[in-house]
């Protein structure tokens, strides 16, 4: 069925036509309170308002709300706002909600019990960040100054001094971070990557080492008042990169990072010797710095081999009574120790990419995605759950060399499928296409695939692997009316965060259109909820979609305003009247609403 030539029927519809064909088609679920319609000429997933230009949605109560909240709910204004991460004097809060047995979401308090709802948490209070990011027993983030902080019981170990996020890179103007179970890779705004170990004891310094910001021969640091405390290094490509290029994005796995410039180029980092276990780095072959000779050959090099396990050893899945030796070669001897930090300090271009302009890079634990400049998607790495999307006729448990993702499979031959954006963690990959047939209006689809055994997939199925990539249900194929177009327009998401452990958080843009007084984006939540990670009070997982509310019964929608003022993390004011938003983070069994800085 053309859904193109519906979708631009409907297009022509009047203002209170819009009104009508809500009515007639709404299709509401009394198990999740959201529409559970699909896009097509008579019943839609489309829940729209033709006033509001918003999402809506009813409740199990059959109540539809509008953008703009009323306080009709159970709490008072003030309680309401801060179920909304705002206070009635502009402060900023950052919500927090599921598993704190790490100290993960309150490093300066004592309780380590999961907090069942979204709760405001006073160590982020009138603070914007620039990025967060939560792994299982340690956390960081980057304050409005572009320091980073880290925190969390893996971070500090046996170290009791203090619980406070501790301030372990500076003056380095960092934009993004990413985390790893023994790493925190920082980028900074200058295109440099450097890397910190995620334990403070391995960030000690030996006594009369130069310190990470001091070249090594002159040790000049003090001088300008940068000598650190905390052990630190700066990763750098292989090669040269060309006049004005620099790294732009980021993104790691376990033990593999890749890393895109700004011209197109795709770098792949190993972090320890498993990088390449699954050959989700795409290449084989790296140098390391040889730290047994550092000090009479300070520059010499160890050629280092890192071949998948599988390929290495091919039997090595086979029962023992069958299986055969295989000649291994062993990575592991007594030259290299991938331990620390300084185990490899290089990025090596992926020989396959070479000469393909890529926009996005993406990885899960074991695998990596890049998405081309003509809205193509590229895989490569683990495979046993079916997360990189080959399809389910593709059973090998690993891909190698970067291979294309169909994503136009059931579609129309004249359907023009273009992905807008590539999400991955732990097993599970989401990617966010664009369909247009040249006719009708463009639909947008979230595409899942993977390992959805606790419903992360969102298609009301709970399947521990999934090799096509389908379409979420509630999320996919939505519409709202635009006053400024007098039609319908898709709504697309803005922002989708998966979790290792299995849940997802996904932010609609329905601010764009939404007009004066518009509530904000929606949130939407599902997959495990062991930990109370999905917000709802309820330890039951969810396969579909579900918009999450507060405690009042209202939607749970992430705004953007002008705050009044924003603090560093020490508690000093940074600036006055910055633009910021709410972004949704999950992490090991928790998520985080927090306010980051507009860029």
């Amino acid at each position: 069925m053309l859904r193109g030539a519906q979708l631009a029927r409907r297009a022509r519809c009047t203002h209170g036509s819009s009104k009508r064909l809500l009515s007639s088609t709404r299709n509401i679920s009394r198990a999740n309170g959201t529409f559970t319609g699909r896009p097509t000429a008579v019943g839609t997933a489309v829940a729209v308002t033709a006033v509001a230009a918003s999402l809506m949605y009813a409740s199990q109560q059959e109540v539809v709300y509008a953008d703009a909240p009323n306080g009709s709910g159970k709490l008072s204004e003030s309680d309401s706002n801060v179920q909304r991460g705002t206070g009635d004097d502009g402060t900023l809060w950052t919500l927090v909600w599921g598993s704190n047995r790490n100290h993960v979401l309150t490093p300066d308090s004592a309780q380590n019990e999961s907090i069942r709802g979204p709760t405001n948490v006073e160590w982020l209070q009138s603070v914007a960040l620039r990025d967060l990011v939560l792994h299982n027993e340690h956390a960081a983030c980057i304050d409005s100054k572009g320091d980073v902080y880290q925190w969390g019981d893996g971070f500090f170990g046996d170290v009791k001094s203090s619980t406070k996020p501790l301030l372990t890179l500076r003056e380095k103007n960092i934009v993004a971070l990413q985390a790893t179970p023994s790493r925190i890779f920082a980028l900074s705004a200058s295109g440099r990557i450097y890397v910190l170990a995620a334990s403070l004891p391995k960030q000690e310094l030996p006594v009369g080492t130069p310190t990470p910001s001091s070249t090594p021969w002159w040790g000049t640091g003090w001088i300008w008042g940068e000598e650190e405390e905390h052990d630190f290094a700066e990763i750098t490509p292989s090669e040269k990169l060309s006049w004005n290029e620099k790294f732009v994005s980021i993104s790691a796995g376990n033990d593999h990072l890749l890393a895109l410039t700004s011209s197109g180029r795709t770098f792949a980092h190993p972090i320890n010797l498993n990088a390449n276990s699954h050959g989700q780095v795409g290449t084989r072959k790296f140098d390391i710095p040889d730290h047994n000779n550092s000090i009479t050959q300070p520059h010499a090099r160890i050629p280092l081999e890192l071949t998948p396990k599988a390929i290495a050893d091919p039997y090595a899945t086979t029962t023992p009574a069958i299986r055969r030796v295989s000649e291994v070669v062993q990575q592991e001897n007594g030259r290299v120790d991938d331990g620390g930090i300084h185990f490899s300090d290089r990025l090596f271009e992926i020989p396959a990419l070479k000469g393909v302009q890529v926009r996005q890079v993406a990885t899960g634990s074991r695998s990596s995605f890049v998405r081309t400049s003509e809205g193509r998607v590229l895989g490569w790495g683990a495979n046993e759950y079916g997360q990189i999307g080959l399809g389910g006729n593709v059973t090998l448990n690993l891909i190698t060399v970067p291979t294309e993702v169909i994503l136009w499979r059931n579609t129309p031959q004249t359907m023009r499928t273009m992905c807008l954006n590539v999400y991955a963690g732990g097993d599970l990959t989401f990617f966010t296409v664009e369909r247009s047939d040249g006719t009708g209006m463009p639909y947008v689809d979230v595409l899942a695939c993977g390992n959805g055994q606790w419903g992360g997939l969102g298609n009301a199925l709970f399947s521990n692997a999934q090799g096509t990539p389908l379409r979420a249900k509630n999320v996919s194929g939505l519409l709202e009316y635009s006053e400024k177009h007098n039609n319908l327009q898709p709504i697309y998401p803005h922002d989708i965060s998966i979790s290792p452990t299995g849940h997802v958080l996904l932010t609609l843009d329905t601010l764009t259109r939404s007009g004066p007084g518009g509530g904000g984006r929606d949130l939407l939540v599902w997959g495990a909820n062991q930990e109370y990670q999905l917000g709802n009070g309820k330890r039951g997982s969810l396969a579909t979609p579900t918009a999450l509310e507060s405690a009042d019964g209202q939607r749970f929608m992430l705004g953007k305003k002008r705050a009044v003022e924003v603090r560093d993390l020490r508690g000093r004011v940074w600036k006055k009247g910055v633009e910021v938003e709410q972004r949704a983070v999950t992490g090991y069994g928790n998520s985080v609403v927090y306010w980051k800085i507009c860029s």
